[in-house]
């Protein structure tokens, strides 16, 4: 368990003898496709790391309607920052795309960890900073972007400069939400790129026929402008 907490860059840099506090507190959760993890509102007692598969972070209103506001995939975790609340509840549910494991860890133990390490607590800091600038840029790219630039600035961040393929492996009505864009909007920016032989669709893999004319309706000069992926997934390795 130990070398799992290492996989997440909020972890990587604890002592040993922190990971081992931390794995003697977590617990391992496993989940099916489609499963609920938690509500919104729950008590947030425990913040998690995603070991395989993927969780989408959603809200509800109150008219039934799903906004998804993040994707997790494995090494990733979230709901760390509710620690520093008294009495946090979850403001988002939680649930498995995919059939998924996820370690659970104790925020109540890990905060008092905090308390006893000023460099921990910086460490912390450090990772929260970053996760804020990606959310800073994401609110840009939602409200300085129109529909077909955010589809565009995201198969260009998925794919890798050198390979022209791209898998969508999350549903297209959950990519649609995360874009905050109606799913027929999405398969119509879709259909549009593959009229222009922009991009080629087949299935779930999309295939980047002309990067420039992509780059263009992006509105990027290349990958470097992108910031980080709108899905919470990693970015794509050079």
């Amino acid at each position: 368990m130990i070398q799992e907490l290492k996989t997440a860059p909020l972890l990587v840099h604890l002592r040993s003898e922190q990971l081992e506090r931390v794995s003697r507190h977590a617990e391992r959760v496993v989940l099916g496709a489609d499963q609920l993890l938690f509500s919104q509102g729950d008590l947030a007692g425990r913040f998690y790391l995603v070991l395989r598969g993927q969780i989408q972070l959603f809200r509800l209103s109150t008219g039934g309607a799903v906004k998804v506001i993040e994707l997790v995939s494995a090494g990733q975790t979230f709901a760390e920052a509710l620690m520093f609340l008294n009495t946090p509840r979850y403001p988002v549910c939680a649930a498995a795309l995919t059939p998924a494991e996820l370690l659970s860890i104790d925020s109540s133990d890990f905060a008092a960890m905090l308390r006893e390490s000023v460099d921990t607590c910086f460490v912390m800091l450090g990772a929260l900073s970053q996760r804020l600038r990606g959310l800073i840029g994401e609110i840009d790219n939602l409200t300085m972007h129109s529909a077909s630039s955010r589809v565009a600035r995201y198969l260009l961040a998925k794919s890798q400069p050198d390979r022209r393929s791209v898998r969508l492996d999350v549903r297209k009505g959950v990519l649609a939400s995360r874009l905050s864009i109606q799913p027929e909007t999405f398969s119509r920016v879709v259909k549009d790129l593959g009229g222009r032989g922009i991009i080629d669709l087949r299935g779930s893999h999309v295939t980047i026929l002309d990067r420039a004319a992509l780059a263009e309706v992006a509105g990027v000069a290349d990958n470097m402008d992108l910031g980080p992926l709108p899905d919470g997934l990693p970015e794509p390795r050079a």
